[in-house]
């Protein structure tokens, strides 16, 4: 039976990843060694830095002035790098989430943190608006999508103060106008790359303009004048994140692969919609993510839920079942999903409906 990767992270890469990288793990660019045991020194590995660097600017369209850097610790310690780096006095929030909410905990051990927009009030089921930013703020900080709930923010917002955002679980799945950020980070193991690798794209004249001396590991500057390469970093994540950015590149870029999410996205929240079993959590269309689709059963069938999910996980649905903090059902939708998992998702549910209709 053939089996449908519906996990949230880390999840489904494209073949063409899966198998370059796993012939690299035998023989390392014609060395005869393998991936896990060259030097991250070496002439073959500093041109995948290189190369991957080059394809990062590339598919993004990156402007002048921007670095691009490798990192360990995941994009969790970016909740507090940021800050380190950047906040002087105050720095402005927007809360969409579990990941929002630990990286405004981290914010506030460097100074003043300003929520300015909050859907905590609606278990995160909606994207705030009509807040203002402080004029005064160091930067403003975003989550974009909000793997666990099911929100996204699908447009590059205009921000009077630099602009940061987390982008694990979205980047490369449409195009972004970089120029309207300062910061993009995020941990790869979503759309990218198996989990160990961090990618930051980073602004360069945002930096220097805070006082505080910063550990040299957690100074962006040290890594951005190093080359990615100040420490050992992790080499076979950056090498499988190369393969994922020539894959990309050969599907069209990302405004052909904007294209093929939306029609994902839309054949399962129809599905979703039209079926009288379930519901989607988040109502308002325009705040649904294309990356993590989460619905739940409808209120007159509740009590299957657990029933589903063993249905749909003995048809093959693998990691379908919700968030703890939500209930019910997530499928995420990454760039590595193909349409006929999502059409045999959708034909399970319709099963489950003729069965318990």
């Amino acid at each position: 039976m053939k089996k449908h990767n519906f996990y949230a992270g880390p999840s489904i890469l494209p073949q063409y990843t899966i198998e370059n990288t796993a012939n690299a793990l035998h023989d390392f660019a014609g060395m005869g060694l393998s991936l896990m045991e060259i030097s991250h020194r070496s002439k073959q590995f500093v041109a995948v830095v290189d190369e991957a660097t080059a394809l990062f600017k590339e598919l993004l369209n990156i402007p002048e002035g921007y670095s691009v850097i490798f990192l360990g610790g995941g994009a969790s310690t970016q909740f507090c790098m940021v800050p380190y780096n950047l906040m002087k006095k105050k720095a402005a929030y927007l809360n969409t989430g579990e990941w929002s909410k630990k990286a405004i905990k981290e914010g506030k051990f460097f100074g003043e943190v300003d929520v300015v927009g909050s859907s905590d009030d609606k278990n995160f089921n909606y994207i705030p608006r009509g807040y203002t930013i402080p004029a005064d703020a160091d930067y403003f900080h975003i989550t974009t999508n909000n793997t666990i709930f099911g929100t996204e923010i699908r447009e590059d917002l205009n921000s009077p103060v630099p602009l940061v955002a987390d982008m694990s679980s979205d980047i490369f799945s449409r195009p972004v106008d970089v120029s309207k950020y300062a910061i993009i980070y995020g941990g790869a193991q979503k759309n990218l790359a198996p989990a160990g690798v961090t990618f930051v794209i980073i602004k360069n004249d945002i930096l220097g303009k805070v006082d505080r001396p910063i550990p040299t590991m957690l100074n962006y500057k040290t890594h951005i004048d190093k080359e990615s390469m100040f420490n050992t970093p992790p080499v076979v994540p950056i090498f499988a994140a190369l393969q994922t950015l020539k894959w990309l590149k050969q599907m069209g870029g990302l405004a052909e692969m904007e294209k093929i999410n939306i029609h994902k996205a839309g054949l399962l929240y129809d599905e979703i919609d039209r079926n009288p079993l379930f519901k989607a959590t988040v109502v308002a269309k325009e705040d649904r993510s294309l990356m993590n689709v989460c619905f739940v059963m409808n209120e007159a069938y509740a009590d299957l839920e657990k029933e589903f999910v063993d249905f749909a996980t003995k048809k093959g649905m693998i990691g379908i079942k919700g968030h703890r903090s939500v209930g019910g059902f997530r499928a995420s939708l990454y760039n590595a999903l193909p349409q006929e998992s999502v059409e045999a998702l959708i034909a399970v549910m319709q099963e489950f409906e003729k069965i318990k209709k």
